[in-house]
């Protein structure tokens, strides 16, 4: 969800590429039924998508990684020093959310994944502002 989100309000204000993966993703997994369902409801498409797990050669590419909780960024820190620099917290992008998480909405119902992109939706201005500014647009 996150990655089409950010996709769809990046490529209005931002040229960037923009890809997900987990910490501990099984490779090849499609969205849930319930992520497609949210993202249809907001004129949003995430075709082909399949989860991966995040690697070295990704996180070399990237220029900013956005993690969904603490425990994401703290596994990551403690995966590839060499990066922490680039790791984000999702939700200190939005103003109420300073140093929270972005809720796990598995197994909780189409609600929750509202509320996850609702979460997305306050953050991803304050996202594009920070990419923006680092990239000198």
């Amino acid at each position: 969800m996150a990655e089409a989100m950010f996709r769809s309000a990046a490529e209005e204000k931002l040229a960037v590429e923009v890809s997900s993966a987990g910490v501990a993703a099984g490779p090849g997994g499609s969205a849930s039924r319930e992520t497609m369902e949210v993202l249809e409801d907001r004129g949003i498409e995430l075709n082909g998508f399949r989860s991966a797990m995040v690697d070295e050669e990704m996180l070399k590419a990237a220029a900013h990684v956005f993690c969904m909780t603490r425990s994401h960024r703290e596994m990551l820190e403690m995966m590839y020093p060499e990066f922490r620099d680039n790791f984000h917290l999702v939700r200190d992008f939005d103003e109420g959310g300073t140093g929270q998480d972005v809720p796990d909405p598995i197994g909780q119902g189409r609600g929750a994944y509202e509320d996850v992109a609702r979460c997305f939706d306050r953050a991803l201005a304050g996202i594009l502002e920070y990419v923006s500014a680092e990239k000198g647009e």
